[in-house]
């Protein structure tokens, strides 16, 4: 390895393509070649990209590889080797990409970033030895892999050499995949081809800088291929953001920090010791007060009730939200993402109601579709992988009922993370903190220990569709809440909660700071519980624990 200093590349004046605003060089290069006026990310050479990601003076290149550059003897307009010679000359880089190691805010990363300089960051058999061999050192070192990805596709001057590297970057991928080992891309403008359908796309998280193009085929060759008009902002981050396909689209200045808190999530510090006096879990349904079961349907329900986002901005440190399922979509009922719970790194993740009405009506009132439980579900395997305790947090009237979640298999999700859940490998920790109905919140509730607050409710169904089921008059609603007998206290009773958080005179939403606190004293003590339990013995627990519910003694 070697250090070397990144050139600077600076210009006098910038005029912006998009706006045509006239920018002094300076300033553009304080906003990180970001146009001040219309924020278009301009393309950067890869050691500007790696100057400003990593900690300064930290990233050491990796040694180059030894390749077949001209494996078939093509030739166009000119010969391939002068082709690479000339690239070579213009971008002082080897190939079009260059691979180092370093530090991001302390957390040491092993980074492969390319050049779109270097014949359009075109997929070579060079630049898949490069990638391949900096994954091995990511491999030995269990640093996390990062990926900042611009390409046209795979470079045609190699045939189906180029088209192989696909495969070897991608196995690369996988073997850090079967290691554990977190992997993250950046997909900058444009990524294409072979490189999105391969490396880019692959790793366990996904950035997009703003308007970043990404996607197997061109919009030209679409449009040609199809006649038809493309949508507005076809491909671009924000389009995939919405579909389901990039966790997040980050702004160039806040790409640092993003990475910082990904990489602090998961680097394993050990937890803080839990605060003095930590008010203590009820586990005996005698101390708790009888209450009218009608009334406590009320309090879940309450529209000041701190919400997943109030809980997750209270209680975690470096909280990095994930989105999207890779599928479908992403579903805004469900958040979640990485985070430190008291110095304790783990993945989150929560139905979200939203607090006034406009709020609640964007989150579909906390009613998942099939994308939400596909990404919770993507999001567990994240946690499997990284070796993470999972806390999730349960407050929804049900799973989305409507023609669209039916079409894209509303059953099957909730299905599938329920077996996922059984069999998840890690400590995973559940808190009904408000409404708890149906399959649509036991899709986030099958755990190792199943926590709700005092003011929580948890049911087969609500009281109202009960009452219109059995009774067919939705206004005996109260009855059917005392006979489902759906309150902490029954429930503590039943064994379908393992213990009961108390909640500040009046219910959670009179003092949602204290609330907070509450529930940052039952989760941290109950991952203290389970932070020993060997994965197949957590397992054997939690397959036990549901499959006794039924049974007489």
């Amino acid at each position: 390895m070697s250090t070397q200093t990144m050139p600077t590349d600076a210009v006098r004046w910038y005029g912006c393509p998009a706006c045509r605003e006239l920018t002094y060089g300076k300033r553009f290069d304080r906003s990180l070649r970001v146009c001040p006026g219309c924020g278009a990310h301009t393309r950067l050479t890869a050691r500007r990209r790696i100057a400003q990601l990593l900690d300064e003076g930290s990233a050491a290149v990796l040694d180059d590889v030894t390749v077949a550059e001209d494996p078939l003897g093509f030739v166009d307009s000119r010969p391939y080797p002068e082709r690479m010679a000339q690239a070579r000359a213009e971008t002082g880089e080897g190939e079009a990409v260059t691979c180092v190691t370093g530090t991001i805010e302390g957390h040491p990363v092993v980074a492969a970033v390319m050049d779109f300089r270097f014949m359009g960051g075109s997929l070579s058999s060079g630049v898949g030895e490069r990638l391949a061999r900096a994954a091995r050192v990511s491999l030995r070192t269990r640093a996390p892999f990062l990926l900042v990805t611009a390409s046209g596709g795979a470079r045609m001057q190699e045939g189906a050499f180029s088209l192989m590297q696909m495969v070897k970057t991608s196995q690369a991928l996988a073997e850090l995949d079967e290691a554990g080992v977190l992997t993250v891309s950046i997909i900058t403008d444009p990524t294409y081809g072979g490189v999105a359908a391969s490396y880019a796309t692959l790793p366990d998280v996904i950035f997009a800088e703003p308007g970043a193009r990404v996607g197997f085929a061109g919009p030209r060759v679409i449009q040609q291929t199809i006649q038809q008009a493309l949508p507005d902002g076809f491909q671009t981050a924000e389009f995939m953001l919405e579909r389901g396909f990039v966790d997040a689209v980050v702004p160039r200045a806040a790409l640092r920090a993003a990475l910082g808190c990904l990489l602090a999530a998961g680097s394993g510090t050990a937890p803080a010791a839990p605060p003095a006096g930590a008010p203590r879990l009820v586990r005996d349904p005698e101390e708790l007060p009888a209450r009218d079961a009608w009334e406590v349907v009320g309090l879940a329900r309450h529209q000041n009730r701190p919400t997943t986002v109030d809980y997750i901005r209270q209680l975690l440190d470096d909280f990095q939200e994930l989105r999207g399922d890779r599928v479908s979509g992403d579903c805004p009922a469900i958040v979640g993402g990485t985070g430190r719970l008291d110095g304790r790194p783990v993945v989150v993740i929560g139905h979200q109601k939203g607090r006034d009405t406009a709020d609640r009506i964007a989150h579909d009132f906390g009613m998942a579709s099939p994308a939400g439980y596909r990404k919770a579900g993507r999001l567990m395997r994240l946690a499997a992988k990284l070796r993470l305790p999972v806390v999730t947090l349960v407050d929804t009237p049900g799973a989305h009922p409507g023609v669209e979640a039916e079409e894209r298999g509303q059953a099957w999700a909730i299905a599938e993370n329920i077996r996922l859940m059984s069999g998840l490998p890690v400590p995973i920790v559940s808190t009904v903190v408000g409404e708890g109905g149906s399959g649509g919140a036991l899709a986030l509730a099958v755990a190792d220990r199943v926590l709700a607050f005092s003011g929580a409710v948890y049911s087969v169904i609500s009281p109202e569709g009960c009452a219109a089921i059995l009774w067919k008059d939705r206004e005996l609603a109260p009855l059917a809440a005392s006979a489902l007998r759906m309150d902490a206290r029954d429930l503590l009773r039943q064994g379908i909660v393992d213990a009961v958080v108390p909640e500040p005179d009046g219910g959670a939403h009179e003092d949602p700071v204290t609330a907070g606190e509450l529930l940052r004293a039952a989760l941290t003590a109950t991952l203290d519980e389970l932070a020993d339990i060997a994965p197949d013995e957590l397992v054997r627990r939690r397959r036990a624990r549901f499959a006794a519910f039924g049974v007489e003694e």
